[in-house]
């Protein structure tokens, strides 16, 4: 998050910075959901795939807010309740223990976190191709700077020229 606030303030003087920063933050990204991957296996939990109807549901949901989504997740824990794991039966019938309801959060808490990363992992992947396709078109600060100058000396001088933009 604080590559992408300080790719942000860059922005004004360096589009490569920005740029470059806002990519660091994509990475950062990966490496948070390799990890939120690494303790769903660690502790034989379900980890949804793209078409797990539990995802869909939290995209569908579009929540604004941390709370928002610890709330949702309480909520599908008690739907689920003794049924078993993110909606995976475990055949028991049995009120759910106090242990089996921390694993279930845990569970349903870090497939919410991977979700909402790959979400966020989509949209900085757009803001980097904007980004790129921005410094393409328009240069950096210190060529759109030379392009001012020029053409200020131009107007005080006279045409010399071609100007290359």
């Amino acid at each position: 998050m604080q590559n992408i606030a300080e790719g942000s303030e860059a922005a004004a003087t360096s589009k490569k910075t920005e740029l470059r920063l806002t990519q660091v933050a994509r990475a950062s990204l990966e490496e948070l959901k390799l990890d939120y991957e690494d303790f769903l296996r660690q502790r034989s939990s379900v980890c949804w795939d793209r078409n797990h109807p539990l995802r869909q549901r939290l995209v569908d949901a579009r929540l604004q807010t941390a709370d928002e989504v610890a709330a949702w997740v309480k909520a599908v824990a008690r739907e689920i309740g003794g049924s078993g794991r993110s909606g995976q039966s475990k055949g028991s019938g049995k009120p759910s223990t106090s242990s089996s309801q921390n694993t279930l959060y845990a569970e349903l808490s870090a497939n919410a976190a991977l979700t909402l990363a790959t979400v966020a992992g989509y949209l900085l992947d757009r803001q980097v191709q904007s980004l790129a396709a921005a410094f393409e078109q328009e240069g950096g600060f210190a060529e759109r700077l030379y392009r001012v100058r020029t053409r200020q000396r131009q107007r005080e001088s006279g045409p010399v020229g071609p100007v290359p933009d």
